[in-house]
């Protein structure tokens, strides 16, 4: 039987845990998100990627065309780089293990994720109306519509809460 929450011993870091922490809080990358309006960019960029991509896969899967899969390739390495940053900037918030974070930085990764599914619940119910709205207005059958707004809220429920994070983040204090 499993101990109580309470009298369990936390686990000790992992070497994985250590080379990301360590990945994570690498100094090289900091002058790239070093203010706020950065950061901003970052996110900003990282957003539009992500459309592209997901624009890119719909293409792909509903419209039965080969071109928009090189679009794909070609998108990869830009969103690979600004989550990167995005990632860099939260100090690795998401990508960490909980046992690797301090009590702020939990709790800072909790209102991120709660902020994010609130912005993920109003984006579901504005792409809900305006899949209802292209069927009934543009002719458009379901299947046609269901596919690309499933993929695009499942994007921004993935990454809504790290661009929050991102967004939250505040600025290194002046030395």
């Amino acid at each position: 039987m499993n101990a109580p929450a309470s009298t369990r011993t936390p686990l000790a870091p992992t070497r994985r845990d250590r080379r990301m922490y360590a990945l994570m809080n690498r100094a090289e990358a900091a002058p790239l998100y070093a203010t706020a309006a950065r950061r901003r960019a970052w996110v900003a960029a990282h957003a539009a990627l992500t459309a592209g991509y997901v624009a890119a896969l719909s293409a792909t899967v509903v419209g039965d065309r080969v071109w928009p899969a090189f679009v794909l390739l070609g998108l990869l390495l830009p969103w690979c780089v600004a989550m990167g940053v995005v990632n860099a900037a939260t100090r690795g918030l998401f990508e960490l293990r909980a046992r690797m974070l301090d009590e702020r930085q939990r709790a800072e990764r909790d209102r991120a994720l709660a902020a994010g599914h609130r912005w993920t619940a109003a984006v579901l119910a504005g792409l809900a109306a305006a899949a209802v709205l292209t069927d009934r207005l543009g002719g458009a059958g379901f299947g046609n519509v269901l596919f690309p707004v499933a993929l695009g809220v499942f994007a921004v429920h993935m990454t809504a809460p790290r661009w929050i994070a991102c967004l939250r983040v505040q600025d290194e204090p002046a030395e």
